[in-house]
């Protein structure tokens, strides 16, 4: 059975609403506080095995009370932890997220999340590895380590899938080593230079993306779904209108949906308009892991919309 291999962050997410962003000096009441684990790494790897994929994760927490809560977390939906370690100098990760009116502010302190090195991630996928599982990774770790690691996920026979989140400059070799990368709108202008918003400029993205090297590019457009090409053919998925609660989780339950359809063998279409119903979900509900949907959950409320 093919599995999906997920290296990234475990961010233990601390989580307050206001109505409105504070200004400089300035204090204001806020509410609903609560903690909830997340990572773009966690959380991706949640997607994936709360979706059904045999999920392991590559990560380090920290020797505390957060790191503890951060694997069973993990483990209690169905990822496997066996190669996530313990640091013994760095603290477990922390993201300060403010909700406001929908959407959300968020600052990261990456912890023990920059410990791991190429190297570690390159003993495991040669143990742990074979041709056709799909590797995954984003920018919330050592960003010299996630190049290596789909570089060496890619010799391995591995399929690579990388979310440049948050955005930074991706070298020539590293774009060579992606086959399929997951961009949304400020990444794909961070990267490219162009901002995608109509068809024409999505297009355009998109070749500059294959001529940089990667195999595939999918780019989501927030509201109005995603877009990508299939051979010569674009491909537009839309969105599902459904209650806006929290936005934090969105992006990430749709790459590891997408990874979940992938590694089933689906068809890439397919994969995305699976990966949309999955984000749409994500949205209305409160926290990052917490909110991402079993595949049941999936199931009974589309068909419900369809009637």
């Amino acid at each position: 059975m093919k599995k999906v291999m997920v290296f990234g962050s475990l961010n233990m997410d601390l989580t307050i609403e206001c109505d409105t962003i504070p200004q400089a000096g300035e204090t204001l009441e806020g509410r609903g506080f609560f903690t909830n684990p997340g990572g773009k790494g966690g959380n991706q790897a949640v997607a994936a095995a709360k979706l059904g994929a045999h999920t392991y994760m590559i990560a380090r927490v920290g020797k505390d009370l957060f790191g503890r809560q951060m694997r069973e977390s993990l483990e209690g939906y169905g990822v496997d932890c066996t190669y996530v370690s313990e640091s013994q100098h760095k603290s477990t990760g922390v993201a300060i997220i403010t909700r406001c009116q929908g959407d959300n502010r968020i600052l990261l302190s990456p912890g023990a999340n920059h410990e791991i090195k190429g190297q570690d991630v390159d003993a495991i996928l040669k143990k742990l590895g074979e041709p056709g599982d799909v590797f995954m990774t984003q920018y919330e770790c050592s960003a010299a380590a996630v190049a290596e690691s789909l570089v060496s996920a890619k010799r391995y026979g591995l399929f690579t899938l990388f979310n440049p989140a948050p955005a930074k400059v991706i070298s020539p070799e590293t774009y060579r080593a992606v086959d399929l990368l997951v961009v949304n709108q400020t990444e794909c202008e961070f990267l490219t230079g162009i901002y995608p918003e109509e068809k024409e400029s999505c297009q355009r993205a998109l070749s500059r993306f294959s001529a940089m090297g990667a195999g595939n590019a999918i780019i989501t457009l927030g509201s109005r779904g995603s877009i990508s090409r299939v051979g010569e053919e674009i491909v537009e998925i839309s969105s599902y209108s459904v209650p806006n609660v929290d936005t934090t989780a969105a992006g990430d339950a749709y790459i590891g949906a997408l990874a979940s359809a992938l590694v089933k063998g689906e068809k890439m279409e397919d994969c995305m308009r699976y990966a949309t119903k999955a984000a749409a979900l994500t949205i209305t509900k409160q926290g990052a892991q917490i909110s991402i949907p079993y595949q049941n959950e999936i199931d009974i409320y589309f068909k419900e919309e369809s009637l």
